[in-house]
C-alpha cells in the first residue's frame, strides 16, 4: 500500500557532495515525521536527520553542519543534502516514514530498501 524509494547514492571522494532523494507514495492519508538513517555491517541502524510535518528539524552530532534536510509535503519527499562528506559518512542510508494510509487513523514507519554512500579517494 506505501512505497517508500530511495535515489542518489554512490561513490564520492572526501570533501565531496551528494544528495539522496525519498519519495513515498501509495495510499497515504497523513505523512508525519520523514527521516533519513544509516546502518553500517553488524552495526544498528542510526538516525542522521529527521524532518516533521511541520518542518521542525533534528539532526545527528555528525550531521549537524555538513547535511542539510528538506521536506516537500504536497510531493511527499524529503531530500538530504551531505556536504564535506567524509569517509565515515560511508554507509547504507534508509528513508523512514510515519504514515497514516487511507482509511486508518494509526500511523505505521515504512522504511526504503536503501541506498549505498560510499565516500573514498
Amino acid at each position: 500500500q506505501v512505497q517508500v524509494e530511495e535515489s542518489g547514492g554512490g561513490l564520492v571522494q572526501p570533501g565531496g557532495s551528494l544528495t539522496l532523494s525519498c519519495a513515498v507514495s501509495g495510499s497515504i492519508n497523513t505523512i508525519y515525521t520523514m527521516g533519513w538513517y544509516r546502518q553500517g555491517p553488524g552495526e544498528l541502524r542510526q538516525m542522521v536527520a529527521i524532518i516533521s510535518r511541520a518542518g521542525n528539524i533534528n539532526y545527528s552530532n555528525s550531521a549537524k553542519g555538513r547535511f542539510t534536510i528538506s521536506r516537500d509535503n504536497a510531493k511527499n519527499t524529503i531530500n538530504l543534502q551531505m556536504n564535506s562528506l567524509k569517509s565515515e559518512d560511508t554507509d547504507i542510508y534508509y528513508c523512514n516514514a510515519l504514515v497514516v494510509v487511507s482509511g486508518n487513523t494509526k500511523g505505521d514507519t515504512y522504511w526504503g530498501q536503501g541506498t549505498q554512500v560510499t565516500v573514498s579517494s
